[in-house]
């Protein structure tokens, strides 16, 4: 049994990241959409049949590049959310401004009173208070 699978996934993409996410995604929507709404249901149904396509592709190229296209994006969204932890834990020490001019994000420390901002982007002069 074991050689007959073996053989029958020779050449075939098999299980990724984007995979992962896709079977995740699809139970998650199947079992809201069992309670909430047959449109979530459909749709987990549907992605679950497109991750399975995925496993079974032999297409291994575009799997890849579709698995690299998914990996950026969760690389943009994990960075996001790592800026954003970064930010609340400073958020006792300092403020975030974006320049009026060029929209760089700057930090300055807190508790200095009104103070005049040069944006190291741009040059440009704010002023606010910290």
């Amino acid at each position: 049994m074991k050689g007959w699978f073996q053989r029958f996934m020779a050449g075939r993409y098999g299980f990724d990241q984007f995979g992962g996410f896709l079977c995740i995604s699809s139970l998650i929507l199947i079992v809201i959409g069992a309670w909430v709404s047959p449109v979530l249901y459909w749709l987990g149904l549907v992605a679950i049949v497109y991750s399975y396509f995925r496993i079974l592709s032999r297409n291994t190229r575009k799997r890849y590049s579709e698995n690299l296209k998914y990996l950026s994006y969760q690389n943009r969204v994990t960075t996001w959310f790592g800026k954003q932890q970064v930010r609340f834990k400073q958020r006792k020490d300092y403020h975030y401004y974006r320049c009026p001019q060029c929209g760089q994000q700057l930090r300055v420390p807190r508790g200095r009173g009104k103070i005049s901002i040069t944006c190291p982007k741009c040059g440009h002069q704010f002023i606010k208070k910290s």
